[in-house]
């Protein structure tokens, strides 16, 4: 079956399971980030599946946080590592690009992705199956914010030249809009609660923040700034359902 071309290039970029992707532009590349919210849904279906086992919850989110990383090939962690490098590293937007192509890790990589990892288990052992599911909705929809018509990509090539700029308006809300109503939907079946709802706006907001921080330094988007925004707003997202939750 042939799929659609921008969802063919959002599974084949966010993802580990191989598709054929038939066109590739900035048309397609706008469609795959407006999809890439539908594509962390599906990830974080698969990924919690460790959570909904009989056993310690602490090794269940450990199993679905790794099983999350092999399903997105360890590129949104890698991007975490590369730009904490480029942004720790206190250097001129050019070198820390430069730092941040480079395929080794440095200490600011190794504490964050820590950090980070740390984090993600921990809270996704407190929160459940449906606040991973959340999280990980949460770190694509940053994806559909950072390449929305305003953003501009901090190098001329790359996947942030590629895709920077192409979703278009009002994409960014209406899928902000349908996640919402979608999370608020599962809280109202499973407690009553707007733990999950709250938990996407907080880990949106962190990767927005995030983003922000990155534009002043680097002048725009790369691949690991986008990395780093999903894996930022997922355990933003985790952290906040764990403690309201």
């Amino acid at each position: 079956m042939r799929l659609p071309h921008g969802l063919s290039f959002a599974i084949g970029t966010l993802s580990v399971f191989p598709v054929h992707v038939e066109r590739v532009d900035r048309e397609v590349a706008g469609q795959a980030m407006t999809l890439a919210p539908a594509i962390g849904l599906a990830l974080g279906l698969l990924a919690g599946l460790p959570l909904l086992l009989p056993g310690p919850p602490l090794l269940g989110a450990a199993l679905a946080v790794g099983l999350l990383a092999v399903l997105t090939r360890g590129l949104h962690l890698d991007g975490l590592a590369d730009l904490a490098d480029g942004l720790g590293s206190g250097k001129p937007a050019a070198q820390a690009l430069d730092i941040m192509k480079k395929s080794d890790i440095g200490p600011f990589g190794v504490m964050t992705l820590l950090l980070t990892l740390l984090v993600q288990v921990a809270a996704a052992a407190g929160a459940g199956y449906a606040a991973l599911v959340t999280a990980c909705v949460a770190g694509r929809l940053a994806l559909t914010w950072a390449c929305r018509e305003s953003v501009p990509a901090a190098r001329p090539e790359g996947l942030g030249a590629m895709v920077a700029g192409t979703v278009r308006r009002p994409a960014p809300l209406l899928v902000t809009l349908a996640a919402l109503l979608g999370t608020a939907a599962i809280c109202l079946g499973l407690t009553g609660e707007a733990v999950l709802p709250l938990g996407l706006v907080a880990g949106l907001g962190a990767a927005l923040l995030l983003l922000g921080h990155a534009r002043r330094r680097l002048g725009g988007i790369t691949g690991d700034v986008l990395g780093a925004l999903v894996e930022a707003a997922t355990a933003t997202t985790l952290a906040v359902c764990a403690i309201l939750g």
